[in-house]
């Protein structure tokens, strides 16, 4: 994985340093720290990753990234106001995140729950105010974001995990939940590095496939990764059991490298797909 850490070095320190870059004209001035504050608490930034990777794999000209960086900008505030509301006391009640206390925990609840608005509203005009790519396309790309993490995505996935519909009870129901709880997201962020990098319809499908195949093994793995807890959740192992959950997840791993064979610069997609399994970054 040595050379997944060497490109992802950068395009990490980028994020990192545009991330901190954020909500310093806030008003009142002391949100400004809040909403920075679930931002900087660390984090792979995987989703962000995700972006450059499909922005490079279709473009001639991978180092002019400024599409690029705000889609992964956009997809990471997405990503972490759904942290930032998952560990409400209304929903999972957890009082530490990456080794720090939970913004609610820090800075109250009542001001939790508006961090996390403050970082959803802001990735739609971090998508409207780029530089690139032309207007046409930052549109598609807030078309792309709002589906991935709206009703039809994430928060549709949230609210059947949290019981809206009754109890999980089938493989079937539980990788519909995964695909809008976690895999939309990851599916967005690729197809937003494509549409910035200029992927035409035929690359753009070979990438959703990469993701949707992506998307899914990542939840495979991280249920693997959580044999030893002792939760009464649904997961992947407690339907399908342990070694079909593992055939599954690498054979989406599989997948995904099928998906991008075609593309000339696709090595950081492969690298990711091998991450989503063996996780050692």
């Amino acid at each position: 994985m040595n050379a997944l850490k060497t490109w992802a070095a950068p395009h990490r320190a980028a994020v990192e340093a545009a991330l901190g870059g954020l909500f310093h004209d806030a008003w009142p001035a002391p949100f400004g720290a809040m909403c920075r504050y679930p931002l900087l608490t660390g984090g792979k930034r995987i989703r962000p990753l995700f972006a450059f990777a499909a922005y490079e794999a279709v473009s001639g000209t991978p180092d002019d990234r400024d599409g690029a960086m705000a889609a992964a900008l956009a997809v990471e505030l997405i990503h972490t106001y759904s942290l930032v509301h998952d560990d409400l006391p209304c929903m999972d009640d957890d009082d530490e995140r990456r080794g720090k206390p939970t913004v609610h925990i820090e800075y109250g609840e009542n001001n939790a729950v508006l961090v996390g608005d403050a970082l959803l509203t802001e990735a739609f005009r971090v998508l409207a105010r780029a530089s690139a790519p032309a207007a046409e396309v930052r549109l598609r790309l807030v078309e792309e974001l709002s589906a991935a993490s709206g009703y039809l995505g994430m928060i549709g996935g949230q609210a059947r995990d949290v019981g809206v519909g009754g109890p999980v009870t089938e493989a079937d129901d539980l990788i519909g939940l995964h695909d809008r709880k976690t895999g939309q997201l990851i599916r967005s962020a690729g197809r937003m590095g494509a549409l910035c990098g200029g992927a035409d319809e035929s690359q753009l499908a070979a990438l959703t496939d990469y993701a949707e195949a992506v998307g899914l093994a990542f939840q495979l793995a991280d249920d693997l990764l959580d044999l030893d807890e002792d939760t009464d959740e649904p997961s992947f192992p407690k339907l399908l059991g342990v070694e079909a959950t593992r055939e599954r997840c690498a054979a989406l791993s599989a997948r995904a490298q099928a998906a991008v064979a075609g593309f000339e610069r696709a090595e950081p997609l492969r690298m990711l797909a091998r991450y989503t399994i063996e996780r050692t970054i």
